[in-house]
């Protein structure tokens, strides 16, 4: 079996209906899905496939979001970070968020 590839996009040049995006969801890695922190942000595996998922989330998600304990929003404003996540950046990621959960990868909980 083969595996293949796809990144989860997060373009700032694209257009992004605000009130489409909602960042008050919590998420769990779908059945058969492993998640793991590399340099770019998140390598998700589905073993559905096997495909492997990137997500370019840089230092905002790690694997531990993925235990359901809290919303987007709320991880972001508990990261220690010396800056903070720009809106237009916390939409972009939420809207990659659905994406990977429309392919699922992961699951609203």
């Amino acid at each position: 079996m083969t595996a293949s590839a796809a990144s989860i996009e997060m373009d700032p040049t694209q257009p992004i209906i605000c009130d489409q995006i909602k960042t008050r969801k919590r998420y769990l890695l779908a059945p058969g899905t492993q998640v793991r922190e590399e340099d770019f942000g998140l390598l998700f595996y589905s073993m559905s496939g096997p495909r492997l998922f990137f997500l370019p989330s840089g230092p905002w998600l790690s694997p531990k979001f993925f235990e359901g304990q809290a919303f987007l929003e709320q991880w972001l404003d508990q990261q220690d970070h010396p800056e903070a996540l720009a809106a237009i950046h916390r939409t972009q990621l939420a809207a990659a968020l659905i994406q990977l959960q429309s392919k699922g990868v992961i699951r609203e909980c």
